[in-house]
């Protein structure tokens, strides 16, 4: 029989082992840490965020900066309705939450591992962990994997490890390009007086804007012990990832707490005044915004909160409503989910056949999941990514 090597024990890793055909392989997972499905364990806060209930590929791919040209036929193959169909069919019961994410139904990523792992001891896959892969060389049709514990050969070759630099210098090794890493799912780090007395607060729509680098994004948004965060945050981080790591972290941003123009607020806040005269302006439920963040944005106008509305000067609420709808912010640096953390960069994807996921540099060598320059926005889209890469070098592999 054949032997398939996968090195990494990851989400790509393990979905492939699990739908190969194990009459004709041999298979065997090589994980260098002592657990496997490391981030499958931590993704969605322990609840494993599956994949997105999103099924078009067309507008699938548009939730990847880097890769969407690419994904297009991968997900033309196996999207995520393929997906939930696959883990449901093994017992594991989802469900679509009201922003589209796609988790377990246990509320546990257990479930997923249980299953990830049920489906490849049925396939006979030899799961050797602390193992690290130290050098991979093609001798003659045959590969020759060097670890520190042992020397394996294989017939195939599956490359998942995620992007781990070292990782990415055995790929360099074998002829491939490798596009630098930056990071791009991250928090702004923020100091400013408005935020640093409400860590916790959420907005539910804000824009956040960078004009001076051409990046605007909205959605929800929440102040951090560090600054900004939330998926408006999360989203710009992504897109402008290059971007940002040229200007070393720094720079201006422009927030708009309840993505309204100024106009637009304006006409509500004189509305309200007439309609409400002695009302206090402490007291006044506007916007959409806390009534703690509301009197600390007063207090940062320079507007008593004791003040009735009525006597609330126009260039008093024109400096208030600046603030609300155009507040400028010095970004000064990022931090990063250290469990979920997110690259861009990798192998360079003119170099992959995406109708196999075989490289075009080494024949029977393919490469799934983080490895590759491919990333996407938070809400299940980077598993998504694994499940269809792996699923379809596993059908590839079958068809030999």
């Amino acid at each position: 029989m054949k032997q398939v090597i996968i090195i990494g024990g990851g989400a790509a890793g393990f979905f492939c082992a699990a739908n190969l055909d194990k009459n004709k392989y041999n298979i065997r997972i090589l994980e260098q840490n002592k657990d496997v499905l490391q981030k499958v364990k931590i993704s969605g806060g322990g609840r494993c965020n599956v994949t997105h209930a999103c099924f078009d590929p067309s507008d699938l791919v548009k939730f990847y900066p880097r890769g969407e040209k690419e994904l297009r036929s991968v997900f033309s193959k196996f999207q995520p309705g393929d997906t939930m169909d696959w883990f449901e069919q093994r017992g594991v019961e989802l469900k679509i939450e009201n922003d589209n994410r796609v988790f377990p139904v246990s509320n546990q990523s257990q479930s997923i591992i249980d299953t990830l792992t049920s489906e490849t001891e049925k396939n006979n896959v030899e799961v050797i962990t602390q193992t690290t892969v130290v050098s991979i060389e093609k001798e003659g049709e045959v590969f020759v994997i060097t670890t520190k514990t042992g020397t394996y050969t294989a017939d195939y070759v599956v490359f998942a490890t995620g992007s781990a630099p070292k990782s990415l210098k055995l790929v360099e090794q074998l002829g491939h390009k490798i596009v630098s890493l930056v990071p791009s799912l991250f928090t702004f780090n923020i100091k400013h007086p408005l935020l640093s007395e409400h860590p916790g607060t959420s907005f539910e729509w804000a824009e956040v804007n960078i004009p001076k680098l051409k990046l605007g994004e909205s959605g929800p948004l929440l102040i951090t012990h560090w600054g900004l965060s939330g998926p408006a945050v999360l989203k710009l981080s992504a897109w402008g990832a290059r971007k940002l790591a040229e200007v070393g972290y720094k720079f201006e941003i422009f927030i708009n707490f309840i993505s309204k123009s100024i106009e637009d607020a304006e006409e509500d806040f004189v509305n309200f005044k007439e309609n409400n005269p002695k009302k206090s302006i402490g007291q006044s439920k506007i916007f959409n915004v806390t009534n703690r963040f509301w009197n600390s944005l007063l207090t940062f106008s320079k507007i008593d909160s004791e003040k009735h509305i009525a006597n609330v000067s126009k260039k008093e609420m024109l400096v208030l409503l600046e603030n609300l709808c155009q507040l400028k912010l010095n970004v000064d640096g990022k931090s990063t989910f250290k469990d979920e953390f997110v690259t861009a960069g990798g192998v360079d994807l003119k170099e992959i056949n995406f109708k196999t996921m075989e490289s075009k540099i080494v024949p029977n060598f393919y490469l799934a999941g983080e490895v590759l320059n491919i990333d996407a926005i938070t809400g299940g889209f980077n598993f998504q990514a694994c499940w269809s890469e792996a699923w379809l070098i596993a059908q590839e592999l079958n068809s030999k």
